[in-house]
């Protein structure tokens, strides 16, 4: 294996060569919005991994203006008030690999090397909206819970919270609004092959949470867990 780690600066004809999530990801209003400048404004804090010259991964970050509270929209607040103003700390956004590629220990570098970008811009921190790898295996268990779940060696239960910890971070609390997607009825089953006769709750493979039908519409807030590395570690 020979990996590679660039920036957006570095490699731009990398972006969009690989998709990561469920579709219904891809629906977030504000995530949406914000997205492509995150490449236009921040090249620099926007992260390729390669092996060879394969694309195997990517992490996004931008600086924020925090006041050191943890918002409970994550990553929709990081992508909209968090940039308002001269930024204090760098938030992840999202980190993946292809599945080949997970277990290796590169997403530890991955969150290494974005600590350095905070450390290397002034900034005084890495925050970020961690999306638990195995809350999906239970959403109807509240995030407030989850995030309390610890093996027997005291470490984690959660696999990427588990990560974020073992290479030094504070669990802060959760961000239980963290994206939000809403679409009508055809939507959903467009994005998830499934079919939803009636309103209700529904559980959806992939999504951390039960997806909400009302009068048609399906709404699906997302959980995460915010974390922070500090840069001095």
């Amino acid at each position: 294996m020979k990996l590679r780690i660039l920036t957006h600066a570095e490699a731009p004809g990398a972006r969009g060569r690989i998709d990561l999530w469920p579709e219904f990801m891809h629906h977030d209003a504000i995530v949406s919005t914000f997205w492509p400048r995150l490449y236009e404004i921040y090249p620099d804090f926007q992260l390729w991994v390669l092996d060879g010259n394969r694309l195997i991964g990517y992490a996004c970050s931008l600086p924020v203006v925090w006041d050191g509270a943890p918002k409970e929209r994550g990553i929709d607040w990081a992508m909209s008030n968090g940039v308002a103003g001269t930024p204090s700390t760098l938030s992840a956004i999202v980190a993946g690999l292809v599945p080949d590629y997970r277990g290796k220990r590169i997403s530890a570098v991955l969150i290494d090397r974005m600590t350095k970008l905070a450390a290397a811009h002034g900034l005084d921190c890495l925050i970020a909206p961690v999306r638990p790898t195995w809350k999906e295996r239970y959403p109807l268990t509240p995030i407030d819970s989850y995030v309390r779940w610890r093996r027997e060696d005291g470490f984690l239960f959660d696999p990427w919270l588990r990560t974020h910890e073992r290479l030094g971070a504070e669990l802060l609390e959760p961000a239980p609004r963290s994206m939000t997607v809403t679409g009508t009825r055809d939507e959903w089953e467009a994005w998830t092959e499934m079919q939803f006769p009636e309103d209700g709750d529904y559980v959806v493979p992939a999504a951390l949470a039960p997806v909400r039908f009302s009068d048609g519409h399906g709404t699906y807030v997302e959980p995460n867990v915010w974390m922070r590395h500090s840069v001095e570690d």
